[in-house]
């Protein structure tokens, strides 16, 4: 369950202050590789920071907040089962009906959007069938290759078979961009581990310490190496170019691999300051404000759910009788709304 909530004030992830990197020696290839590793350590430090900030914000915010959005939820999902056999009473009128039915949706979306309750089956059964120009009208005819096979069979009017037609073209037309989208990143990331081995040679090459004859240096070089096994055995390729950056001499890096391994940091940069941006500014993102306006804030929200939890209590009274809902409809006609 979730509120919309205004902690969201964090700076934008474009504005964070990259890490300098080191004024080290070498090819305009190995400062960009090397500048680049610094950037995505200094994202990935920040939205570790950003996940566990926004953590506990979360648990400070629920531990105060919950148990009133609790209750606001429990009083309007009591108001489906009166709602709903009102409508078999054979009561009210055409009019009085849809007003009903409006009741029912209006809450079911209430706790689906405000609250992230799961209101999908009271929308399924109340919601309005879109005709099949309405369907139409917004979704070009999709290819005769891409089209789903015919349906059996179900009884349905020929314009809900329509309706429901058109609807899975837009589901198969959905699913073709995010499996495309998805076998690209598959392909991104397949090419990048398949680098992993090529770069854990390299970097062996360079460490190992049986390689060495300089005694001096054995236990660091055993160190680093375990480091760079450790990496590659978890497959880690972003560790192993870490290492490659503090550690590969001028003259035993091939700035044409280095290249693309910096073309893979920059798009893992890209990737990272999206997680930001959705940590910060995201539908259900908490953010990290403190102090009186932050205390305020809740406080208001918290009244504002106790008045709306004590309505919905006088609006479940009203619907015990026919001649309460009756007026219910009317009071809500008057003032413009269609529900509570």
């Amino acid at each position: 369950m979730h509120l919309h909530n205004p902690y969201t004030d964090l700076p934008a992830a474009n504005s964070l202050p990259a890490l300098a990197s080191a004024a080290a020696p070498g090819t305009p290839a190995q400062q960009a590789f090397a500048e680049a590793v610094a950037r995505v350590e200094g994202l990935r430090q920040r939205l570790r920071e950003l996940k566990e900030a926004q953590a506990e914000a979360r648990r400070r915010y629920w531990q105060q907040v919950g148990p009133a959005a609790e209750t606001v939820v429990q009083a309007r999902q009591a108001l489906f089962a009166p709602l709903e056999e009102a409508l078999l009473l054979g009561y009210f009128s055409r009019l009085e009906q849809q007003q009903i039915t409006a009741l029912l949706l209006g809450n079911a979306r209430t706790l689906q959007d405000r609250f992230g309750e799961d209101a999908a089956e009271m929308l399924r059964k109340y919601a309005p069938r879109r005709s099949a120009a309405d369907a139409d009208e917004d979704e070009q005819p999709a290819p005769a290759a891409d089209l789903p096979p015919p349906a059996p069979a179900t009884g349905q009017a020929p314009h809900e078979q329509a309706a429901e037609a058109a609807r899975a073209r837009r589901k198969t037309k959905q699913q073709r961009t995010e499996e495309a989208a998805a076998q690209a990143a598959r392909t991104q990331e397949q090419a990048l581990l398949a680098n992993t081995k090529t770069l854990y040679r390299q970097l062996a090459r360079a460490h190992h310490p049986d390689l060495s004859r300089d005694e001096s240096t054995h236990g660091q070089r055993t160190q680093l190496m375990q480091r760079i096994t450790e990496a590659y055995e978890a497959n880690d390729l972003y560790t192993l170019l870490q290492l490659l950056a503090e550690t590969a001499p001028a003259d035993q890096t091939d700035d044409t691999l280095l290249t693309r391994y910096t073309q893979a940091l920059q798009q893992q940069q890209t990737e990272l300051k999206q997680q930001i941006q959705g940590l910060q500014y995201g539908e259900n993102g908490l953010g990290t404000t403190t102090g009186k306006k932050r205390e305020q804030e809740i406080r208001q929200l918290k009244r504002h759910l106790k008045a709306e939890a004590e309505y919905l209590a006088q609006v479940l009274r009203l619907l015990q009788e026919p001649a309460g809902l009756r007026q219910l409809l009317r009071e809500l006609a008057t003032e413009g709304h269609d529900t509570v």
